[in-house]
């Protein structure tokens, strides 16, 4: 089968994200044992953009900045250089306890020391994202897009942006635009808002197109039993993912493409990763394979990034799964946490094992 993209559009993918900052140690240290520090932009959202921002089709990013902010301005320049549109409110920053974007403080880990990650959220101006400030109906009927994607950390931030998230599926609805949702289930922004919430992701789910997940995500945000997270051998657990989607698929028949990624942890810098995709009736599998890791983190986000540029480019449902296998192993070589590809050649490469030198 193949998902039906809108003919009349400017913009392949559109993102609504918060934007923030990535600090980690240099060499591969811990937090607390560095003085020496990187500094990158990132947000799981757009990083879903960057295969195909880097493979050029045109992506769009909806967010909203700190007025006057120099780490705005750092976001800025970086997603021009990601080859991305962006459209944003400004907003004043209030003082110096005001607004600010977010800071993600992340040890990446090393051998037997798994990594660390610590969100620094307070006074987050993506919090303020409000569908009152972005014309809907320009961006989607207008404009136009293939495919809108979209995550649960930004549907649970405030009940200002899980607002935000309902009018864009609506209006991607409306405009037959095809709808990605990563749920993405954190439990700190959750705690005490588990009604509304539940409320607000079962509406998305229910008009989503392909829907993403790991065996937490369907659980705890959508309600539907999957197997335990995390442990050891990952592949013997296929058959329970299988079952746990097909659960998914009963109670959200809308959607056409489920996907999931599977990952045994061996090191920090030595992964088992697998993916499991449904389209329609049939099932196609990556069993999981080792892959080397530099650094962990968007390997999950290059999966859902490879997956949709090969739905855009109108491949074979079987390639789908494979690229974003490949797109999200990428991923885990690099110091950024999205991928850049230097062209869909480099990614296939990695589908076929093939490390050697091309000269």
């Amino acid at each position: 089968m193949s998902i039906k993209l809108r003919k009349d559009y400017k913009y392949c993918i559109v993102i609504p994200t918060s934007m923030g900052i990535r600090i980690t140690p240099t060499d591969g240290q811990p937090v607390h044992c560095s003085s020496t520090f990187m500094m990158q932009v990132t947000s799981a959202e757009s990083n879903v953009g960057s295969v195909s921002s880097y493979l050029g089709l045109p992506v769009k990013i909806l967010t909203t900045f700190v007025k006057g902010s120099p780490i705005a301005r750092m976001i800025k320049d970086n997603l021009a250089q990601r080859h991305m549109d962006y459209e944003g409110k400004e907003v004043e920053q209030g003082g110096p306890w005001g607004y600010r974007h977010q800071i993600n403080i992340a040890d990446s880990g090393y051998g037997v020391r798994g990594p660390r990650v610590y969100n620094d959220r307070a006074g987050e101006v993506g919090r303020t994202l409000n569908v009152k400030d972005f014309d809907l109906d320009r961006i989607f009927g207008q404009e136009g897009a293939q495919i809108v994607h979209m995550s649960g950390l930004i549907a649970a931030m405030s009940p200002e942006t899980g607002e935000f998230c309902l009018e864009i599926a609506r209006a991607a609805k409306k405009y037959n635009t095809r709808i990605c949702f990563d749920l993405n289930y954190r439990a700190t922004f959750w705690k005490g808002r588990e009604k509304e919430l539940s409320a607000i992701f079962a509406e998305i789910a229910s008009v989503t197109d392909i829907l993403v997940g790991n065996e937490e995500d369907f659980q705890l945000c959508l309600g539907i039993k999957g197997p335990e997270a995390g442990g050891k051998d990952i592949a013997a657990k296929i058959e329970s993912f299988k079952g746990m989607i097909e659960r998914v698929k009963k109670s959200y028949p809308n959607a056409s493409v489920f996907g999931t990624t599977l990952r045994e942890v061996v090191s920090a810098n030595s992964h088992l990763w697998g993916a499991i995709m449904a389209e329609g009736n049939n099932w196609h599998v990556v069993e999981p394979r080792e892959i080397t890791v530099l650094d962990r983190i968007g390997g999950g986000d290059g999966f859902v990034s490879g997956l949709l540029y090969a739905i855009l480019k109108g491949w074979e449902p079987e390639k789908w799964v494979q690229f974003g296998w490949a797109s999200g192993a990428l991923v885990t070589t690099l110091l950024t946490d999205y991928a850049q590809p230097a062209d869909e050649e480099q990614i296939w490469s990695i589908w076929k094992g093939n490390a050697r030198v091309s000269r």
